[in-house]
């Protein structure tokens, strides 16, 4: 595995997903994770990703529709992680109903509950959906409401109503 360029490759792949291609974002996140130490397996999902974009090389990026509008998704899973159990973060965020930004990441801590988990994953949604408002409101563009679609329906009651319980309150200790 020492001459396999899986750092080169993996890093090369991260522009294209930064760039254009977001439908590689949860892989690129996974296989990044063994830059230091990759094994055969490894190699072989970059490989697949490589195949992948041979075989999809004709899908882009469009903007369209009528009105342009601002509107985020966020997700995550539960522990998918296997080494750290730590969970995996996702959003994209739409404007004209085109993808503007995404993000798949590991997240920093170790999540307690499914609700923790995408209350993270929401968080850092919010963060970006509110960057991005600011910035398309100083090129003219208002909208009254930012939908973030989510679909947790435990994180949409506590977001709602933010009464933290003995079971939510290790919630609050960190992001509140």
């Amino acid at each position: 595995m020492e001459r396999v360029p899986y750092a080169y490759v993996v890093g090369s792949l991260m522009y294209a997903m930064v760039c254009t291609r977001l439908d590689i974002a949860h892989a690129i996140s996974t296989v990044s994770r063994f830059l230091s130490n990759p094994g055969r397996e490894h190699w072989n999902a970059v490989k697949w990703i490589l195949r992948y974009l041979h075989g999809t090389v004709d899908m882009k990026l469009c903007l369209g529709g009528d009105k342009p509008t601002l509107v985020g998704y966020s997700d995550s899973d539960m522990a998918g992680d296997v080494d750290s159990r730590k969970s995996t973060s996702g959003y994209l965020i739409k404007f004209a109903r085109g993808a503007m930004t995404w993000q798949s990441r590991l997240q920093r801590c170790v999540a307690l509950s499914t609700t923790e988990a995408e209350f993270i994953a929401i968080t850092e949604a919010c963060k970006e959906l509110l960057w991005l408002k600011k910035f398309l409101q100083e090129l003219g563009f208002v909208q009254e409401k930012y939908p973030l679609f989510v679909d947790s329906q435990s994180a949409i009651h506590l977001g709602k109503n933010p009464t933290f319980h003995s079971r939510s309150k290790h919630i609050d200790v960190r992001y509140h």
